[in-house]
């Protein structure tokens, strides 16, 4: 997995590309650890993302119980492949997509 931070002002941009799962959530766990406090608001931009798992979706449930408290949390350009899976979890009723 690769993951591309831009930082806007107080909006923090995350684009992960590749699968997001078991061996590669602790990624992006470290990532949002080390950037969250500086931002407000968080975007995670899943164009180039192939797959997510239980794992993934761990993550971004707590990435979105820590932005709730600020501006938000939104999830942009996901695949329809990765969209099945939010779906399918209920995760597309409880995230912010755009």
């Amino acid at each position: 997995m690769i993951i591309t931070k831009n930082v806007k002002d107080t909006e923090l941009t995350l684009c992960i590309e590749g699968r997001l799962d078991t061996t590669t959530a602790p990624e992006l766990e470290k990532e949002l650890a080390q950037s969250a406090d500086s931002a407000d608001s968080l975007v995670i931009n899943c164009e180039k993302l192939d797959y997510i798992s239980s794992a993934g979706l761990r993550v971004l449930l707590a990435a979105h119980k820590q932005f709730s408290k600020k501006q938000g949390l939104t999830i942009t350009n996901v695949n329809p492949n990765v969209m099945d899976i939010f779906e399918v979890t209920g995760f597309k009723d409880i995230l912010n997509f755009k």
